[in-house]
């Protein structure tokens, strides 16, 4: 079975949530853990995870995604914020051992200007000062798009945060603008990229994968999402990764400009092209 699914507010509820990826013929979802600029949490509603966790179960639901918040920057120059993303980590995964069958995805940061490498120390200090040998809930470095001072734009730099977090509950998350705008060519040589995965970091690591088109050419740098069928991607391309063998068993995420409605008219047109073929 393949999973699908797309960004959904939880702001009425996680019950609602369920619902509303059913509605569009979803069988996972993502979600934003607080605010996306950041700020507190809304307490969590026990009762309501509860119906969420039974109407999983009962439509055969994959994972769903949790996003931090993109305030969240482990690796900034500035102390007080790398101090604040830390909390927030922490806070998240806590609340996360309260909602079963969930991950959790988080950019890994800016360097500010401070540079890639001392960067990388920063990351992995946090994470094993944050995650134990009880954290149930994997963590999932989000391959980025190289623009800025962004951290994560090459499977070498998440391969050095991944080999010296102590505990084993890291993972990626990968994204198919981010990959092809950082100049990995998902469209012509898809196997290759795989293969570079399980070689450099091991293809069991990719738990989740957002799927987006792109609006600028391979190797662009420019984090620009686009409509399914729309980009520099294209549509073919996006219905191999989903297909292809080493992959086809985790859930997809649209992240695409478009709201629920047309969320799901992508979800029919990428399920009309897997029965086609």
């Amino acid at each position: 079975m393949i999973h699908i699914g797309c960004h959904l507010s939880i702001s009425k509820g996680f019950y609602k949530a369920v619902q509303e990826a059913l509605s569009i013929d979803a069988n996972t979802f993502q979600f934003f853990t607080r605010n996306p600029r950041g700020g507190n949490a809304k307490d969590l509603d026990l009762e309501d995870i509860k119906k969420l966790n039974e109407l999983m179960k009962q439509n055969h639901f994959a994972p769903i995604l949790a996003h931090a918040p993109y305030t969240m920057n482990l690796c900034s120059s500035k102390p007080d914020i790398r101090e604040f993303a830390k909390n927030m980590l922490k806070d998240d995964l806590e609340r996360l051992k309260y909602i079963p069958n969930s991950l959790y995805n988080f950019h890994p940061g800016s360097h500010t200007g401070q540079g890639v490498e001392k960067s990388i120390e920063q990351i992995i200090d946090a994470l094993n000062e944050t995650i134990t040998n009880d954290t149930e809930t994997w963590i999932l470095l989000e391959t980025m798009s190289g623009k800025g001072t962004e951290v994560g734009r090459s499977f070498e730099e998440m391969k050095q945060i991944i080999d010296r977090v102590q505990y084993n509950k890291i993972g990626l998350c990968l994204d198919s603008c981010h990959l092809y705008s950082s100049g990995y060519d998902i469209v012509n040589d898809l196997d290759g990229v795989i293969e570079e995965i399980d070689q450099r970091i091991g293809i069991d690591r990719v738990k989740a994968f957002h799927l987006n088109d792109s609006k600028h050419e391979l190797g662009s740098n420019k984090d620009r999402h686009e409509l399914i069928g729309k980009g520099k991607i294209g549509l073919e391309a996006i219905v191999n990764i989903i297909t292809h063998p080493k992959l086809s068993h985790i859930p997809f995420i649209l992240e695409t400009p478009n709201d629920v409605e047309g969320h799901g008219e992508e979800i029919k047109m990428l399920k009309y092209s897997l029965s086609a073929d």
